[in-house]
């Protein structure tokens, strides 16, 4: 079987669920921020205030467009999906999972937008980029599992079910 690709908004649990999925599966685990972190030798918040929004978006793009690995669990960061080369090259190279969760469960799992090193404009509210990413996110999904009312474990099984149904 090809990639697995995760997708969704900050707080969703795509490095948590990522991990886990992985074991399940047999499969290697890849988080994509730490790969942009390793490449940069900066951390996400340094290398966003350092080169602006724009910078990191390509940083970003760039690094994920270059994954080149079989059998593995990707976590993207949220704002991967504003990288159309990245999403291209996920889109054919595995399945993309896009963990959903709706705008209020979100907005209580997160606290601390800007030391997660979220991907916030200049003016950018949660729900602005809740809004805007959302839709992108269900444009290259090819799985979608609704994680509302759900905890690690009940998210998984979505995910493992969805997967052998595909």
């Amino acid at each position: 079987m090809k990639n697995i690709i995760l997708t969704g908004m900050p707080g969703v649990g795509k490095s948590t669920i990522g991990v886990i999925l992985a074991k399940e599966l047999g499969y290697q685990f890849v988080d994509s921020d730490l790969l942009i972190q390793q490449q940069e030798k900066k951390l996400l918040k340094d290398i966003i205030a350092q080169k602006g929004v724009d910078g990191f978006l390509a940083v970003e793009n760039q690094v994920n467009a270059s994954i080149n690995t079989e059998r593995s669990v990707i976590a993207t960061g949220g704002s991967a999906v504003y990288g159309k080369e990245a999403m291209e090259h996920f889109r054919e190279t595995g399945t993309i999972v896009y963990l959903k969760c709706s705008y209020p469960v979100l907005e209580k799992r997160l606290g601390d937008l800007k030391g997660r090193g979220v991907v916030l404009k200049e003016g950018q509210t949660l729900r602005d980029i809740y809004e805007e990413r959302s839709v992108l996110y269900e444009k290259y999904a090819d799985l979608i599992v609704e994680e509302d009312g759900r905890d690690i474990e009940g998210t998984l099984s979505l995910v493992l079910q969805a997967l052998r149904e595909k």
